[in-house]
């Protein structure tokens, strides 16, 4: 059938699955938008070409599917570049479109040309430029695939705009050729083995199974086996505040299993374990193995008892902990009053930022969590709970962050208003880039502390501005019905912006005495 190769873009696309094509526009693709429009595929159309892909991020994070952004070509291409190392660490399946200049322009100076398949590639799994108009539909099925396989990322794909614009022959993928096979690892007995004998076996996940659903297949996993099972996806590694004690965790363990996760920065390299400790290393099939699994005999013991209760460490005085009557608020006083709009089905945490950040991890827990991850790169916040939103729309989302991480998408309250998605964000406001202050402390003296002040902004002024609800809370007791007020608004589909005054203190670190 003769199509445009943007309508083989944009039909392939539905064929794939694809719910929402998180965009930005510009001159390179506005033939995709068009030809989006018979198709009938949903865009949501953005206020930066980094947010398009932050929300293409969180959604494959949260549903499993290939999440889709698309930007025009050039600068567009520029700014949503960054973003991809975010989902790359977070091995988030993604695929990128960026417009291209057209391909008979090439080496002449075209509008906006650009060298972006060499940009994005160090940020993606792979990343190439469509060649023929032909091959449009197989490109886009290739990268799909591929951003699925093995360990899932972000694959990014540049379509030439004169190949958008060509008439072309051919017919669309077939639905299968979106997915990759399945793959069944055969079962390494040396492995089950060494974790049946083990006394202290540990069983660590990298970010790919962070989601609710792989979660809840680890969980099988610990009560089948009684081996811990622990997801690391943060980028403050074993003092991940989320994960309590963690390092006593891993210093005790004498068998561990990666599974999926790299012996990286985040171990410390391998010297967060002792060094008699077995490491072993597997990658995917977690499901499979659960079952190969269960056909052992596994002897119970405490030290699953005795992992959970680290993990689930948090220093004793933190129940009463109370903020000064006028304020400002202590991170973990915001945290214990958060936690009520997160005690709820489907519940999604998005968490993001420095010290701030860390305190939410530290103070909140939720069905679904999506944190920035092991790239350690803040700022996708509001994208992620827009996306979170649409994944699951019936939920309360709510997203933590810190002034400083406000600033970088703050146009995406706009996006949330005008697609009627009501989340909550709780803005954090120490008035500072807190986390390289806190750096600055440590290493250099309080003298030595300059640079990283902000202004005490309104960010939820801010938020109103956007056509937002906006709540400002200065003192404890003007918390709790700020928060409801804003879930109401949410409720109603109406994005809403909680500024909280907050002290100026570094992210939890914990250590046994701190009982």
């Amino acid at each position: 059938m003769a199509w445009r190769g943007a309508d083989v873009v944009a039909r392939a696309l539905v064929r794939a699955g694809t719910r929402y094509v998180f965009a930005l526009s510009g001159n390179h693709v506005m033939s995709i938008f068009d030809a989006a429009l018979d198709a009938k595929l949903p865009l949501v159309h953005v206020r930066h070409e980094a947010a398009a892909v932050h929300m293409a991020d969180a959604w494959g994070r949260i549903t499993g599917e290939v999440g889709v952004a698309l930007v025009t070509g050039g600068p567009g291409h520029a700014n949503a570049v960054s973003a991809l190392y975010t989902a790359l660490a977070a091995e988030s399946p993604v695929v990128l479109l960026s417009g291209h200049a057209p391909t008979n322009e090439l080496g002449k100076g075209a509008f906006q040309e650009m060298a972006q398949a060499e940009m994005a590639a160090p940020a993606c799994k792979a990343s190439w430029t469509v060649r023929s108009a032909g091959t449009l539909g197989a490109d886009l099925a290739r990268a799909m695939r591929m951003a699925k396989a093995g360990r899932p990322g972000p694959v990014h794909l540049s379509l030439p705009s004169d190949l958008l614009e060509a008439a072309v022959n051919a017919e669309l993928p077939a639905k299968e050729d979106f997915s990759p096979e399945p793959v069944f690892p055969g079962v390494n007995e040396e492995i089950l083995d060494a974790l049946q004998k083990a006394k202290k076996p540990l069983l660590i996940a990298g970010p790919a199974l962070g989601n609710a659903r792989d979660r809840a297949v680890l969980g099988k996993f610990e009560e089948t086996t009684h081996v811990p099972a622990i997801v690391m996806e943060s980028p403050r590694g074993v003092n991940d505040p989320s994960l309590g004690l963690l390092a006593e965790v891993l210093a005790a363990a004498d068998v561990v299993v990666l599974a999926g996760k790299r012996r990286d920065f985040t171990l410390r390299f391998g010297a967060a374990f002792a060094k008699e400790c077995k490491v072993l290393e597997m990658e995917g099939g977690t499901e499979h193995w659960i079952a190969q699994a269960g056909r052992k005999n596994w002897a119970k013991s405490g030290w699953l008892t005795e992992v959970r209760a680290a993990i689930a460490f948090r220093p004793s005085q933190w129940k009463t902990l109370a903020s000064k009557t006028g304020g400002p608020l202590h991170p973990v006083e915001v945290g214990r009053a958060v936690q009520k709009l997160l005690d709820a089905p489907e519940a999604v945490l998005v968490a993001d930022g420095g010290e701030f950040g860390q305190w939410s991890q530290a103070t909140l827990s939720s069905p679904h969590r999506v944190i920035n991850g092991p790239a350690g790169s803040i700022g996708a916040a509001l994208p992620f709970a827009a996306a979170a939103k649409l994944a699951l729309p019936g939920s309360n989302v709510v997203a933590m962050l810190g002034d400083g991480a406000f600033g970088f998408h703050s146009s995406e309250f706009d996006t949330a208003v005008r697609c009627a998605l009501g989340y909550v964000a709780v803005v954090g406001n120490d008035a500072c880039w807190n986390a390289e202050y806190q750096i600055q402390l440590r290493s250099y003296g309080a003298a030595r502390a300059h640079g990283l002040d902000l202004l005490a902004t309104r960010y939820d002024r801010v938020a109103e501005g956007f056509g937002a609800h906006g709540e400002y809370v200065e003192r404890p007791a003007e918390l709790g019905p700020a928060l409801q007020r804003a879930a109401r608004a949410a409720g109603a589909g109406r994005a809403a912006c909680v500024n909280v005054m907050i002290e100026r203190l570094p992210a939890p670190v914990f250590r046994r005495q701190d009982a």
